[in-house]
């Protein structure tokens, strides 16, 4: 099935290319190929126990995407994209947030004929690190990102910069990455500066055995720097909260695999999938404890992680249900003398979530899913979720990702 994808593409690029010197020849430039437009809507019903701004235990310095209670437009998705002239192509992803406004998830500029392999994208982007990052909301086999992706990524990891891929001309699928951009995705800081402000690289291998079997497995590093990073109601070793700062280094590690299996290659009628990914991150710096109280300062560090697991069974035609289990740690910190009092170095519990999700797919263009949850990322309140979600595709869409 790699091998496929990989075919596809090229024979794709190649019609993409002629259709595009076709309409420039005959003086039509406004054809079926250029510009594509599509639009995503979806929304859900959710029903949760606990305040879905509370983050997880151990977790309060990481951001919480949370859960929308109640009815929910969610958030539309506009795409375009185009040919822009046989070198490179455009692509531009924008998110209709349902109070107002429009924000932009992606904008880049992409190579079609560098050669060798070799593909350059510069713009705003989602990072290629890990399997879920660069998949749209809509691709989500769930309703929700994983818990490590929620926390330590903000649900993704979105970047303004360059970024370069290799995909080594064998027979066994290699993906060789690298990317440099301002870091303004969280764990980095949005500052105004000259210079690099994160960086990432990643390696992915993959492979077909027979015509029912297919794998990918992968590695990233992810370094980037986080200044003045304010942390609102921070527990403290008094279960007071607090606001703090952190400013220091933070470096993410992480391994990826999937595999897919479908009888006899025909993924239409029946497929299973399971995937996994782990992350592992270690911040070091200087952490000021209570900002509006005593300011102090002294040194800290943390190494946390997290994973989850997930499996998809596509038992007939349109049907699909699956599980994923999630598992955070969140470390035990070494914190400075002056702060030893102050800052709560050990949390000694793990939160973990167990979710079970049914969907159905009338089309290809539209999806109705169901989703239950038994969430125990937060020490004594554990929460039973509930969710009813639509997703629905209008217009040109290509395909996603292996």
């Amino acid at each position: 099935m790699l091998k496929e994808l990989s075919t596809s593409a090229a024979i794709a690029a190649m019609l993409f290319q002629s259709a595009s010197s076709f309409a420039a020849n005959t003086g039509n430039l406004d054809n079926g190929f250029n510009p594509a437009f599509s639009l995503i809507l979806s929304g859900t019903y959710g029903s949760v126990q606990r305040g879905p701004a509370i983050p997880a235990t151990g977790f309060a310095m990481n951001p919480n995407p949370g859960h929308e209670q109640g009815f929910n437009l969610g958030e539309s998705e506009m795409g375009i994209s185009a040919s822009i002239d046989p070198e490179y192509r455009g692509v531009a992803t924008l998110a209709l947030d349902p109070a107002g406004g429009i924000s932009v998830e992606n904008a880049f500029v992409q190579t079609t004929a560098l050669g060798d392999g070799f593909n350059l994208k510069f713009g705003r982007f989602f990072s290629g690190l890990g399997y879920l990052n660069e998949q749209h909301a809509h691709a989500w086999d769930f309703v929700d990102q994983p818990l490590v992706y929620a926390t330590f990524w903000g649900n993704q990891l979105g970047e303004d910069g360059v970024q370069l891929k290799w995909l080594a001309p064998a027979e066994t699928f290699i993906e060789l990455g690298g990317e440099i951009g301002r870091g303004r995705g969280f764990p980095g800081t949005d500052t105004v500066r000259n210079g690099i402000g994160a960086g990432v690289l990643f390696a992915h291998i993959g492979d077909d055995i027979g015509i029912e079997h297919s794998w990918r497995v992968g590695a990233s590093l992810h370094q980037t720097k986080r200044v003045a990073a304010e942390s609102t109601s921070v527990p403290d070793v008094n279960g007071s909260p607090v606001t703090d700062l952190f400013s220091g280094n933070s470096q993410t590690t992480g391994l990826d695999f999937v595999w897919k299996y479908s009888p006899d290659g025909n993924m239409r009628n029946s497929y299973f999938k399971l995937q996994g990914e782990y992350f592992s991150r270690k911040e070091t710096g200087y952490l000021t404890y209570d900002t509006a109280g005593v300011n102090v300062n002294d040194t800290f560090s943390v190494t946390q992680s997290g994973f989850y697991l997930q499996s998809v069974y596509q038992f007939v035609p349109r049907w699909r249900a699956g599980l994923r289990c999630d598992r955070l740690a969140p470390g035990v910190a070494q914190v400075g003398a002056l702060n030893a009092g102050n800052v709560i170095s050990d949390y000694a519990f793990n939160p973990t979530r167990t979710s079970l999700m049914l969907d159905y797919s009338p089309s290809e263009f539209s999806r109705l899913r169901m989703q239950v949850a038994n969430d125990r990322t937060r020490q004594g309140s554990p929460d039973k979720q509930f969710f009813l979600q639509y997703i629905m595709s209008l217009g040109a869409h290509g395909a996603h990702t292996y």
